[in-house]
Protein backbone atom coordinates (compact mmCIF):
# COMPACT_ATOMS: atom_id res chain seq x y z
CA UNK A 1 0.00 0.00 0.00
CA UNK A 2 1.16 3.55 -0.81
CA UNK A 3 -0.31 7.04 -0.79
CA UNK A 4 -0.60 8.16 -4.32
CA UNK A 5 1.61 10.55 -6.94
CA UNK A 6 1.09 13.93 -6.51
CA UNK A 7 0.10 15.58 -10.54
CA UNK A 8 3.72 16.34 -10.98
CA UNK A 9 5.48 12.74 -8.99
CA UNK A 10 2.91 11.38 -11.76
CA UNK A 11 4.30 13.20 -15.02
CA UNK A 12 7.61 12.81 -14.15
CA UNK A 13 7.49 9.40 -13.43
CA UNK A 14 5.95 9.21 -16.67
CA UNK A 15 8.11 10.93 -18.34
CA UNK A 16 11.13 9.47 -16.87
CA UNK A 17 9.88 5.77 -18.00
CA UNK A 18 9.86 7.32 -21.51
CA UNK A 19 6.44 7.79 -22.11
CA UNK A 20 5.21 10.41 -24.27
CA UNK A 21 3.03 12.52 -22.85
CA UNK A 22 -0.29 14.69 -23.77
CA UNK A 23 -0.91 16.84 -21.10
CA UNK A 24 -4.66 17.94 -21.48
CA UNK A 25 -5.72 21.14 -19.63
CA UNK A 26 -7.07 20.80 -16.30
CA UNK A 27 -5.82 17.27 -15.73
CA UNK A 28 -4.04 17.75 -12.77
CA UNK A 29 -6.85 18.43 -10.79
CA UNK A 30 -9.93 17.00 -12.41
CA UNK A 31 -11.51 14.59 -10.61
CA UNK A 32 -14.03 12.34 -8.08
CA UNK A 33 -12.67 13.75 -4.88
CA UNK A 34 -15.19 14.17 -2.59
CA UNK A 35 -17.33 10.58 -4.30
CA UNK A 36 -14.92 8.45 -2.05
CA UNK A 37 -11.47 8.17 -1.28
CA UNK A 38 -8.51 8.13 -3.11
CA UNK A 39 -5.65 5.66 -1.58
CA UNK A 40 -3.86 3.97 -0.44
CA UNK A 41 -2.56 2.85 -3.95
CA UNK A 42 -1.81 -0.68 -5.21
CA UNK A 43 -1.43 -1.09 -8.54
CA UNK A 44 -1.98 -0.51 -12.24
CA UNK A 45 -5.46 -1.40 -14.73
CA UNK A 46 -5.33 -1.77 -18.03
CA UNK A 47 -8.38 -1.06 -19.81
CA UNK A 48 -9.85 -0.60 -23.72
CA UNK A 49 -12.01 1.61 -24.79
CA UNK A 50 -13.96 -0.48 -26.88
CA UNK A 51 -13.81 2.60 -29.45
CA UNK A 52 -12.18 4.28 -32.12
CA UNK A 53 -9.96 7.33 -32.36
CA UNK A 54 -8.09 9.43 -30.08
CA UNK A 55 -10.00 12.86 -29.61
CA UNK A 56 -13.05 10.61 -29.17
CA UNK A 57 -11.86 8.65 -26.44
CA UNK A 58 -9.64 11.18 -24.77
CA UNK A 59 -13.32 13.38 -24.87
CA UNK A 60 -15.35 10.91 -23.51
CA UNK A 61 -12.42 9.76 -21.12
CA UNK A 62 -12.59 13.35 -19.67
CA UNK A 63 -16.38 13.93 -19.85
CA UNK A 64 -17.76 10.75 -18.55
CA UNK A 65 -20.54 9.44 -19.74
CA UNK A 66 -24.51 9.81 -19.17
CA UNK A 67 -24.66 7.36 -16.19
CA UNK A 68 -20.69 7.67 -15.16
CA UNK A 69 -19.61 11.15 -14.68
CA UNK A 70 -15.46 12.02 -15.90
CA UNK A 71 -12.53 11.45 -15.68
CA UNK A 72 -13.22 7.81 -16.63
CA UNK A 73 -9.04 6.96 -16.01
CA UNK A 74 -6.21 8.28 -15.62
CA UNK A 75 -4.74 8.50 -19.13
CA UNK A 76 -5.54 7.44 -22.64
CA UNK A 77 -3.08 5.49 -24.54
CA UNK A 78 -3.26 6.36 -28.18
CA UNK A 79 -2.41 4.00 -30.72
CA UNK A 80 0.58 5.96 -31.76
CA UNK A 81 1.65 5.52 -28.36
CA UNK A 82 0.77 9.27 -26.82
CA UNK A 83 -0.25 9.27 -23.07
CA UNK A 84 -2.87 11.99 -22.90
CA UNK A 85 -3.48 12.76 -19.05
CA UNK A 86 -7.04 13.37 -18.26
CA UNK A 87 -6.90 13.17 -14.61
CA UNK A 88 -5.20 12.78 -11.44
CA UNK A 89 -6.90 11.87 -8.04
CA UNK A 90 -10.05 9.80 -7.62
CA UNK A 91 -11.76 8.31 -11.50
CA UNK A 92 -14.65 6.26 -12.46
CA UNK A 93 -12.71 3.56 -14.08
CA UNK A 94 -12.55 0.29 -12.29
CA UNK A 95 -15.33 0.28 -10.09
CA UNK A 96 -16.77 -3.10 -7.74
CA UNK A 97 -14.38 -5.91 -7.75
CA UNK A 98 -12.99 -8.62 -6.17
CA UNK A 99 -11.75 -8.35 -3.04
CA UNK A 100 -9.45 -11.61 -3.22
CA UNK A 101 -7.84 -9.93 -6.88
CA UNK A 102 -6.89 -6.87 -4.17
CA UNK A 103 -5.52 -9.07 -1.90
CA UNK A 104 -3.34 -10.71 -4.41
CA UNK A 105 -2.19 -7.47 -5.91
CA UNK A 106 -1.23 -6.15 -2.66
CA UNK A 107 0.71 -9.68 -2.18
CA UNK A 108 2.08 -9.78 -4.97
CA UNK A 109 0.31 -13.06 -5.80
CA UNK A 110 -0.71 -14.62 -8.98
CA UNK A 111 -4.48 -13.52 -9.02
CA UNK A 112 -7.41 -15.35 -8.48
CA UNK A 113 -10.20 -15.67 -10.69
CA UNK A 114 -12.57 -12.66 -9.84
CA UNK A 115 -16.03 -13.49 -8.59
CA UNK A 116 -17.13 -10.93 -6.84
CA UNK A 117 -17.70 -6.79 -6.67
CA UNK A 118 -17.33 -6.71 -3.40
CA UNK A 119 -14.72 -3.94 -3.42
CA UNK A 120 -14.41 -0.15 -4.90
CA UNK A 121 -10.98 -0.37 -6.97
CA UNK A 122 -11.28 3.11 -7.94
CA UNK A 123 -9.72 3.68 -4.70
CA UNK A 124 -6.64 1.60 -5.02
CA UNK A 125 -6.03 1.23 -8.55
CA UNK A 126 -4.30 4.35 -11.18
CA UNK A 127 -6.04 3.21 -14.52
CA UNK A 128 -5.62 3.49 -18.49
CA UNK A 129 -8.07 3.26 -21.28
CA UNK A 130 -5.89 2.15 -24.36
CA UNK A 131 -7.94 2.98 -27.96
CA UNK A 132 -8.91 -0.61 -29.31
CA UNK A 133 -12.72 -1.78 -30.38
CA UNK A 134 -11.81 -4.61 -27.92
CA UNK A 135 -13.12 -6.70 -30.58
CA UNK A 136 -10.57 -9.28 -31.15
CA UNK A 137 -9.31 -7.68 -34.77
CA UNK A 138 -8.72 -4.02 -34.33
CA UNK A 139 -4.87 -4.33 -33.73
CA UNK A 140 -2.39 -3.53 -30.66
CA UNK A 141 0.26 -1.34 -32.78
CA UNK A 142 3.83 -1.71 -31.14
CA UNK A 143 3.84 2.13 -30.06
CA UNK A 144 0.84 1.53 -28.04
CA UNK A 145 1.53 -1.86 -26.25
CA UNK A 146 4.99 -0.29 -25.98
CA UNK A 147 3.36 3.23 -24.11
CA UNK A 148 1.38 0.55 -21.97
CA UNK A 149 4.45 -1.11 -20.78
CA UNK A 150 5.96 1.99 -19.84
CA UNK A 151 3.14 3.48 -17.95
CA UNK A 152 2.58 0.22 -15.92
CA UNK A 153 6.63 0.40 -15.18
CA UNK A 154 6.83 3.31 -14.25
CA UNK A 155 4.52 3.49 -11.84
CA UNK A 156 5.49 0.24 -10.25
CA UNK A 157 8.93 1.71 -10.03
CA UNK A 158 7.65 4.59 -8.44
CA UNK A 159 6.02 2.58 -5.67
CA UNK A 160 8.59 -0.53 -5.44
CA UNK A 161 5.73 -2.72 -7.15
CA UNK A 162 6.39 -5.57 -9.37
CA UNK A 163 4.84 -6.32 -12.20
CA UNK A 164 2.04 -8.31 -10.47
CA UNK A 165 0.53 -5.36 -9.53
CA UNK A 166 -0.43 -4.66 -12.84
CA UNK A 167 -3.97 -5.88 -13.68
CA UNK A 168 -6.29 -6.04 -16.16
CA UNK A 169 -10.19 -4.77 -15.98
CA UNK A 170 -10.96 -8.57 -16.54
CA UNK A 171 -8.54 -9.76 -13.98
CA UNK A 172 -11.03 -7.19 -11.64
CA UNK A 173 -14.68 -7.77 -12.02
CA UNK A 174 -17.01 -11.02 -13.42
CA UNK A 175 -18.11 -9.96 -16.91
CA UNK A 176 -15.53 -7.60 -18.04
CA UNK A 177 -13.24 -8.80 -21.09
CA UNK A 178 -10.70 -6.21 -21.53
CA UNK A 179 -8.16 -5.53 -22.71
CA UNK A 180 -9.07 -7.86 -25.67
CA UNK A 181 -5.62 -8.45 -28.20
CA UNK A 182 -3.27 -9.63 -25.35
CA UNK A 183 -2.61 -11.51 -22.06
CA UNK A 184 -2.35 -9.49 -19.61
CA UNK A 185 0.47 -12.59 -18.00
CA UNK A 186 2.46 -11.57 -21.81
CA UNK A 187 2.40 -7.19 -20.80
CA UNK A 188 3.37 -8.29 -17.27
CA UNK A 189 6.44 -10.12 -18.06
CA UNK A 190 7.48 -7.02 -20.22
CA UNK A 191 6.77 -5.11 -17.44
CA UNK A 192 8.97 -7.27 -15.23
CA UNK A 193 11.75 -7.20 -18.00
CA UNK A 194 11.56 -2.86 -18.28
CA UNK A 195 11.77 -3.03 -14.29
CA UNK A 196 14.93 -5.60 -14.01
CA UNK A 197 16.39 -3.22 -16.61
Amino acid sequence: MAPPMSAGEFLAALRAEGATVVEVDGWRTHNRAGHGAWGPVNGVMIHHTASWGTERAVRRCWRGRDDLPGPLAHGVIAKDGRVHLVGCGRVNHAGGGDSSVLRAVIAEKRLPRPRWADADGNVHFYGFECVNLGDGHDPWPKEQLLAIERVSAAICRHHGWNARSVIGHREWRPGKVDPVGFTMDWMRDRVQERLRA
